[in-house]
């Protein structure tokens, strides 16, 4: 049953809409957080310069000459194409940005001062307006002036230590992951700001930094250091300090991931495996006496899993209630039921009548839940809208394209 079908007695509404965003950022972490306000509902505004845009709109495997990871990212958004360092275009950013409730901007530190758009003048004009501020090292510190893409947030924020098999040279994380979880963070900060706004009355600036979005998901590194000098180090497809949690490779070459770390879960994986000798075992009985014969542990899974094939092995851990799973490529998720039950593969048409596959919106909301009502802009598909929605005429945005200082769409 869908969503809607699950809640085909109620109007469903858009939880953010009436919400003007202003996002000024671009590539991922700013407009990351503004697509995922627009999927519930708020009217986002995205500033792209003139000529190329947001360079997103080239990352990647094109279709039709722009990416089509840019139908993901700018969907629901409205283009202005604008040129941000020109007098004339930060006079109209500044009143834009008078009429909006959150400014989203990603630049390096400095920049909007720069532009005479510094986030507390800006607030000076319009109270109730949130400044939402992604940047890799936070708009303070000794470092707030050092370029900072994702991968140096994952690398000083703590996972790139982890990410690697002990020995060998820690690997990335095969996406963006430090610019999706500042820019989570930043949705939250957003959330946190509305909420104090409806009380008082009052915006504020939110200050994000890409390291500290991904230091917050650290779990126990720092205290585990505080405590006992422990240094993390990597572990591979283990997770240190919880046992048994592994890969395991099958017959077939494939790899079943198996959590028995849980107290009960263990004695039914011992079980299932033919090792009731283990399940018994009273000093395997909490993670503790685990951790401390975790090989032994993995050898005995391991030896196990080597002699099923990979669906053998997740048909009769799913009979032992002992999560698993396997390791899914696209192709897997792409033709996986699950997936489309929960309406994770959304099927768009784009412009030249082609079908495209995108992700479904997260989170699920009963009542409001989110939705893809537009596909993302051509760059300055919206820009003589926007201006006229501004009070300027024909004549005037006429003469601002002439002098290049804005783009509408070809």
């Amino acid at each position: 049953m869908t969503n809607q079908e699950l809640h085909s007695g109620f109007k469903q509404t858009s939880a953010l809409t009436g919400l003007k965003v202003l996002e000024l950022g671009q590539l991922i972490a700013g407009p990351f957080a503004a697509k995922t306000l627009a999927e519930f509902g708020a009217e986002v505004i995205k500033i792209e310069p003139p000529g190329n845009g947001d360079p997103l709109r080239k990352w990647r495997m094109l279709k039709d000459g722009t990416s089509v990871w840019w139908q993901v990212q700018s969907r629901n958004k409205r283009s202005l194409a604008l040129d941000l360092r020109t007098p004339e275009g930060q006079t109209l950013v500044g009143q834009l940005a008078q009429e909006a409730d959150v400014l989203i901007e990603n630049f390096r530190p400095g920049a909007m001062e720069g532009w005479g758009l510094a986030p507390d003048d800006l607030i000076s004009r319009n109270p109730k307006l949130i400044v939402l501020r992604i940047s890799g090292y936070g708009q303070t510190g000794p470092y707030r002036n050092r370029p900072g893409f994702g991968v140096i947030g994952e690398a000083m924020g703590g996972l790139r230590h982890l990410t690697a098999e002990p020995g060998r040279v820690p690997v990335r994380v095969g996406v963006s992951i430090g610019d999706t979880l500042a820019a989570l963070h930043g949705v939250i900060g957003i959330l946190i700001a509305l909420q104090h706004r409806h009380t008082s009355g009052r915006g504020q600036i939110i200050d994000v930094a890409l390291y500290e979005a991904v230091f917050n998901c650290m779990e126990s590194l720092l205290p585990e250091y505080s405590a006992f000098d422990a240094i993390r180090g990597p572990a591979g497809s283990a997770l240190p300090g919880i046992a048994p949690t592994n890969a395991y490779r099958c017959k077939d070459g494939a790899y079943a991931l198996i959590a028995g770390n849980g107290d009960s879960i263990f004695k039914r994986l011992m079980a299932l495996i033919g090792r009731d000798d283990l399940a018994n075992d009273a000093t395997l009985a909490d993670n503790a006496g685990r951790v401390a014969k975790v090989g032994m542990l993995d050898q005995a899974i391991g030896d196990w899993t080597a002699q099923r094939c990979v669906e053998e092995v997740l048909n009769a851990l799913e009979g032992a209630s002992v999560p698993a799973g396997r390791i899914y490529n696209i192709a897997d998720i792409a033709s996986d039921p699950h997936y489309a039950a929960r309406e994770m593969l959304q099927n768009i048409k784009l412009a030249d009548g082609s079908e495209l596959t995108v992700p479904g919106v997260v989170p699920k909301l009963s009542l409001t839940p989110g939705q893809h009502r537009h596909n993302a802009p051509q760059l300055g598909q919206d820009t003589d809208s926007i201006l006229k929605e501004m009070g300027l005429n024909a004549a005037q945005i006429q003469l601002l394209r002439e002098r290049g200082i804005v783009e509408g769409a070809p």
